[in-house]
């Protein structure tokens, strides 16, 4: 029998390939194919059908008693999993023997994975990981293998998120052969631990268990080639006696949901799992892969698979009172008597949107439904567009029907028409006219006033069906971003530094290019920072948290490289032998050419795709333009003159045209209309006025200028709330490289990167400011669509309670095909 991209061809088969697999089918198979769209998806390595929503309310999960005892030393566990109720305990996978001896992999309630023995109460083994996973927008891939037969005791217990082996913070290894409570003739749990009792609240697929082998993740994923993300592989191998198969792609009924297709037959049974159409259905198309099934037409809801939006409940930025999101995240409650917001994983700016909200509660208070822009700021809320239970609504016109307990809302949100309308059980209610130029909507908010709303984007069959054009809302639906792969032309690369020359390679996961601004710094020493770009040349050196001049000295960057760059002798001093270092790289366009956009002739390195380039040019001391080749406005641009002693000048998307902050200093924003001439930048031109920072008679100049590209840059402002619980800010992708700085006020800039950490919490940071060495403080959490502050008060000049901060975000992922963080 040969399982092939979630179909199974029984009579004769033949090595499938990923586009196509071949045999004699039965009429048995046909009718399962086409009943579960299981038919094969070109270029889908994996197309996971679906998955099982686990509501920890419900005291949702899979039990098993295995018929006899097999192997209890050696075993591996794999699965895809995508949380949604953090911050608590969170069983994957359990068994239990009774008298406080079970065999646990969970979440524990400050994020880390666990993996622990206990006999008689007593921990027998455990690690704990020193990462957090609290990313509920996205999967993760979870594998743990056992093998307790290894003679290094290290060897016995691994654990794996997203293909890569996760560093512990507590480690008790079992003694060599210890024979375990997995596999033995006791009840094992797929989302439970009923002793405790604790409970998983989210989605799950593809479960594999080995009985007999301890795997790596390479026997279930791969690194995709193009887009550098862990992706799902169809398990090849042996599953041994006790192992099994669960896909949960067959929910004709709760007990065909727990079918094994592993073909042993150890299939699973489901408590307390829904199938009745409605809020508590659990049968869900939120997957890891994208696709849609051949022969559809229309998005009805279950239909287009990838990763759903669900509400946030990372964002609390706006709440009076916090909402509580459960229920795989489609549920939210606020049982107070004020105001408190929830918001959805997904923004978008184009395209047409439906959704369904039912109400399953109504307090004393009027709860709204509806779609909000958070501005390019992410300063000031807007409601766009809502429809309240009174009947009353945002925009012109009379008011609607009232709503009440188990009515369904829908809304359509035409963002290309800039129109959302409302229905009320598919009855149109009206039409509301966004206001022009609102951007970074969000058509999944709802005020929540003492009421309970339950929402769907598609993840389950929609109560009714969406007006015509109008899609569902996941990843497959959402356009692709023009860079599929930030590693193409953004780097964070760390290295040790030596006194002799050396070459450094930025390459991941086979993808690398050629940069044309490099950025060094020491991370173990107190030495300043140096950049490097191919307009001035490898010779020209400038500090960004030095005012000096440029500095022309040979030997210490060599060389631009196909795939890094290389160091001389002098950048590898002695000062900086055996030090840890990072280089920040960008490409642009390789080698200048001459730019009469402005009024000033400029050189320009410039790069439109990747929204990057580097200008070189020479001062008037008159007012001018200076043009920049990105063909878009930039929404950053970092100046700095070359032969003068000058500071390091910033305009930002949130400054007006005669604003400016200073990159080697702390000092807050400032206001100087001849800075910019009053005037921020064009499609073609930046504007520079009569201030001999920016445009001294006879000096040269360089600017680094950086417009937004979607799913890969990212330019905003976002306001401090002083929690350890902080703002949230949605990038539309993963970040690899994140750098704010505090404009009201005085503060360091800082900067994260995810080699230096390439897991949560990310807390090593570094200052352009200043030349000071690496610290390590909380931190933020890089995730799937964005990142969010951990820095309580206590750290003003990243989250001040009502501060204001700027940022600059580069991504690893378009939010389209990352993992969970």
């Amino acid at each position: 029998m040969t399982q092939y991209s979630g179909k199974i061809i029984r009579k004769n088969p033949v090595v499938p390939t990923q586009q196509s697999a071949s045999g004699v089918w039965t009429l048995g198979d046909a009718a399962s194919a086409t009943k579960n769209n299981t038919w094969p998806v070109a270029g889908v390595p994996d197309p996971i059908s679906r998955s099982v929503r686990l509501r920890s309310s419900a005291t949702g999960y899979f039990s098993k008693t295995p018929a006899s005892a097999t192997n209890r030393r050696t075993w591996t566990w794999s699965g895809w999993v995508k949380r949604s109720v953090l911050n608590a305990y969170s069983p994957l996978f359990q068994a239990e023997a009774g008298g406080n001896t079970n065999v646990s992999i969970m979440f524990l309630s400050d994020n880390t994975l666990r993996l622990f023995q206990q006999v008689g109460g007593v921990d027998t083994f455990y690690l704990v990981t020193t990462s957090v996973y609290r990313d509920p927008s996205a999967w993760y891939h979870i594998v743990v293998a056992v093998d307790t037969t290894q003679a290094t005791n290290t060897n016995r217990l691994k654990m794996y998120v997203n293909g890569v082996q996760t560093t512990n913070t507590s480690t008790l290894y079992p003694s060599q052969n210890f024979d375990g409570t997995v596999n033995n003739n006791v009840s094992h749990y797929i989302g439970a631990w009923l002793g405790a009792p604790y409970y998983f609240d989210g989605y799950m697929t593809e479960v594999n268990f080995i009985d007999g082998q301890a795997l790596t993740p390479s026997s279930f994923g791969t690194t995709d080639a193009i887009t550098g993300a862990w992706i799902p592989m169809p398990y090849t191998g042996t599953y041994g006696t006790n192992g099994f198969y669960l896909n949960f792609k067959d929910n004709s009924s709760t007990g065909a949901l727990g079918l094994d297709y592993s073909g042993n037959g150890n299939s699973w049974t489901a408590n307390n799992i829904s199938l009745t159409a409605g809020t508590t259905y659990d049968s869900m198309v939120d997957v890891p892969t994208l696709w849609m099934p051949y022969n559809t037409s229309g998005d009805t809801g279950a239909l287009v698979r990838g990763n759903y939006c669900t509400l946030n409940p990372l964002i609390q930025r706006w709440s009076v009172g916090s909402a509580t999101v459960t229920e795989g995240n489609l549920k939210t409650t606020y049982a107070g008597s004020s105001n408190a917001f929830t918001f959805g994983t997904m923004f978008v700016t184009s395209g047409k949107w439906y959704f369904e909200t039912t109400v399953t509660a109504i307090g004393t208070n009027t709860p709204s439904i509806g779609v909000a822009s958070i501005d390019a700021q992410n300063t000031v809320l807007t409601y766009t567009a809502t429809y309240n239970s009174d009947g009353t609504h945002t925009g012109t016109g009379a008011n609607y029907a009232t709503y009440t307990t188990n009515d369904v809302i829908g809304v359509a949100l035409d963002c290309d028409g800039g129109t959302v309308a409302f229905y009320k059980n598919n009855a149109l209610q009206g039409t509301v006219t966004l206001v022009s130029g609102t951007i970074g909507l969000t058509p999944f908010t709802g005020l929540i006033l003492n009421s309970t709303l339950a929402f769907n984007f598609g993840q389950r069959p929609f109560t009714y069906t969406p007006p015509t054009g109008f899609k569902s809302l996941n990843t497959f639906n959402l356009p692709a971003s023009t860079v599929s792969n930030g590693a193409s032309y953004m780097a964070a690369t760390t290295f040790t530094g030596n006194v002799s020359t050396q070459t450094i390679t930025n390459t991941v996961n086979g993808i690398s290019f050629q940069p044309d601004l490099v950025w060094l710094k020491s991370r173990s020493d107190a030495s300043n920072h140096t950049i490097y770009d191919s307009v001035r040349g490898v010779n020209d050196i400038l500090y960004p948290n030095l005012t000096v001049a440029g500095v022309f000295s040979a030997n210490n960057l060599n060389s631009f490289n196909s795939n890094g760059f290389s160091l001389g002798a002098s950048e590898n001093s002695n000062d900086r032998a055996g030090e840890s270092s990072v280089g920040w790289q960008w490409k642009a366009g390789g080698a200048a050419v001459t730019n009469n956009a402005g009024s000033i002739s400029a050189q320009v390195s410039a790069n439109p795709t990747a929204g990057f380039s580097v200008v070189t040019y020479t001062g008037t001391g008159a007012n001018a333009t200076v043009g920049h080749g990105l063909g878009v406005a930039p929404k950053m641009v970092i100046l700095k003159p070359r032969s003068i002693v000058s500071s390091w000048l910033v305009w930002h998307t949130a400054f007006a045209g005669t604003e400016y902050i200073v990159l080697e200093s702390t000092a807050a924003k400032a206001t100087l209309a001849a800075m910019w001439n009053s005037t921020v930048p064009t499609s073609s031109v930046f504007s520079i006025g009569t201030n001999a920072n920016v445009n001294q008679n006879a000096a040269t100049f360089v600017a680094y200028c950086f417009s937004e590209v979607a799913g890969y840059s990212k330019f905003g402002s976002y306001t401090g709330n002083g929690s350890t619980d902080g703002p949230f800010v949605h990038c539309g992708f993963r970040p690899r490289w994140v750098m704010i700085k505090r404009t009201d006020s005085t503060g360091n800039w800082f900067i994260w990167d995810s080699s230096r950490n390439t897991s949560n919490t990310v807390n090593n940071q570094l200052y352009p400011d200043s030349n000071s060495a690496e610290q390590v403080q909380d931190g933020i959490d890089f995730l799937s669509n964005g990142f969010k502050i951990r820095f309580s008060s206590t750290f003003a000049d990243r989250n001040a309670n009502g501060g204001t901060y700027i940022y600059a975000v580069f991504a690893e992922n378009p939010f389209k095909y990352s993992n969970a963080r």
